[in-house]
């Protein structure tokens, strides 16, 4: 077979992302490259036989290994030079394997099945593998390393940001809590419907009618088969299995891809140059820009987003491949072959988040000043909230109003809001009452730092760590 350089591959995942992504590209081509997918087949063929063999009582261990050896080592070349007669991929990987096994085994390749069976069962198998072998390996390690920084950074002060604008304090491991909770369910979720996979051995309309002409009960030929592979039969089939188990796990897929990005985009703004709370990391011969050779910029976030824009859109072809004709047409023959691409974009878009959230750091001095200054025009202004509850539990009426002219006083005089309500006596007196009663240690100062207002971000990070941890372990 003729060798091709990478870069006389169009699709970019098989040059650049092949070589910047290359351990992940690596582990995805063991399961998802076309080799994979013409070796899965004839390994769902070698299946078929030994279903037959065994339900005969004529299956030993010397042709089980026979048949795994065959497909384990078709060549897909070979297959694709008999498809230029055939015109007919499955057909041409049935007459390749006939001329791999003995005589008294080759009347059992492919009987009884129609293409189908071997092609959607096949998928199923490559999708369950390539999910439980490289998807969720690295989703877990990306999930680990937010635990980490969610339990690092529990008690790390932080402005929080609502509509873009400087919000009540938090802590940073809170900000990174959000994505560990969200991303950890949608993980959990995946190897759910990874293991929900289905296979089929039903025929052309999946109503058995050549299997019923081999054995007497065909739906144990198809258990049998499908046994071989590790899957169960759906429920129903027609020519294609229910395109739900393969639509759902690939929808999930997407809800992760779409937090995934979602991180990226804070972490990239977190890195904007007036804000400078985290940084990836920057090797010492990396380069920023091609003219300005201060820059620094979070290119691998970008990098996550934009991966996350080409293939999120895709979605629309899995929900339209799961409309088919009456038993079934051919619709999905070419759009379900970019799965594969789809795959591989996710599972290289995790490990570059990866990359990031590895090497990431917090800036705590930039955290901290951030947030002594937060507020807009009114240092300090963040803590409004409290004093204004604390109003209310004091029973003022109007405590919003109180504080709300307090702001505004703050905003014309240039003080804090620390330094304008502590002239407001009354009011302050009844605020600091309220923090005595909640046994706040030296409640006299409790406005003089934002940072003594972030609720429970540390107590709720280091909870939301520790769950994650644990359950990506099981």
């Amino acid at each position: 077979m003729e060798t091709r350089g990478i870069f006389e591959n169009i699709s970019c995942i098989d040059h650049r992302y092949s070589l910047s992504e290359k351990d992940a590209f690596d582990l995805l081509s063991g399961y998802i490259s076309e080799e994979a997918s013409v070796r899965s087949c004839a390994k769902c063929e070698a299946a078929l036989v030994k279903a037959h063999l065994k339900l005969r009582g004529l299956l030993t261990d010397a042709t089980a290994s026979e048949l795994d050896s065959v497909a384990s080592s078709i060549d897909p070349a070979e297959v694709y030079a008999e498809e230029e007669k055939t015109k007919h991929n499955i057909r041409a990987l049935v007459n390749v394997m006939k001329t791999k096994v003995s005589a008294e085994i080759g009347p059992f390749i492919h009987l009884g099945a129609t293409s189908v069976d071997i092609l959607d069962t096949a998928l199923s198998c490559r999708m369950r593998d390539v999910t439980q072998n490289v998807v969720l390996p690295y989703l877990k390690k990306l999930e680990g390393h937010l635990c980490d920084i969610a339990e690092r950074e529990c008690a790390t002060p932080q402005v929080g940001r609502t509509h873009g604008q400087h919000a009540v304090p938090i802590t940073f491991g809170w900000s990174i809590a959000e994505f560990v909770s969200r991303l950890g369910k949608s993980i959990l979720r995946i190897e759910e419907l990874s293991n929900q996979l289905k296979g089929k051995l039903a025929g052309p309309v999946g109503s058995y009618n050549g299997p019923s002409m081999i054995v007497k009960d065909p739906e144990e030929l198809e258990r049998t088969y499908l046994g071989f592979l590790g899957l169960e039969p759906s429920e129903y089939s027609n020519q294609l299995v229910e395109p739900e188990y393969l639509l759902r796990l690939l929808l999930e897929m997407n809800v992760a891809f779409g937090i995934i990005a979602n991180l990226a985009d804070d972490l990239r703004n977190l890195q904007r140059s007036e804000i400078g709370e985290v940084f990836e990391y920057f090797a010492s011969t990396q380069v920023g820009s091609s003219t300005m050779p201060q820059k620094r910029n979070p290119w691998n976030s970008e990098h996550v987003k934009s991966l996350w824009k080409a293939m999120a859109p895709r979605v629309l072809t899995f929900y339209m491949d799961q409309i088919s004709e009456h038993q079934r047409d051919l619709t999905n023959s070419a759009s379900q072959r970019f799965i594969a691409d789809y795959v591989a974009g996710f599972t290289m878009a995790v490990a570059r988040m990866d990359s990031v959230v590895a090497g990431l750091n917090a800036d705590k001095e930039s955290m901290a000043r951030n947030l002594e200054n937060a507020g807009g025009k009114v240092k300090g202004g963040v803590l409004a909230e409290p004093a204004y509850i604390l109003l209310g539990e004091a029973g003022v009426n109007d405590g919003h109003e109180v504080i709300r002219k307090i702001t505004l006083e703050a905003e014309q005089t240039g003080k804090t809001f620390f330094e304008v309500l502590k002239t407001h006596t009354e009011a302050y007196a009844k605020i600091t009452a309220q923090l005595e009663k909640l046994g706040i240690a030296n409640p006299e100062n409790f406005f003089e730092h934002p940072s003594n207002y972030c609720g429970l971000a540390e107590v709720k990070s280091k909870r939301l760590a520790q769950k994650y941890k644990e359950l990506m372990k099981k």
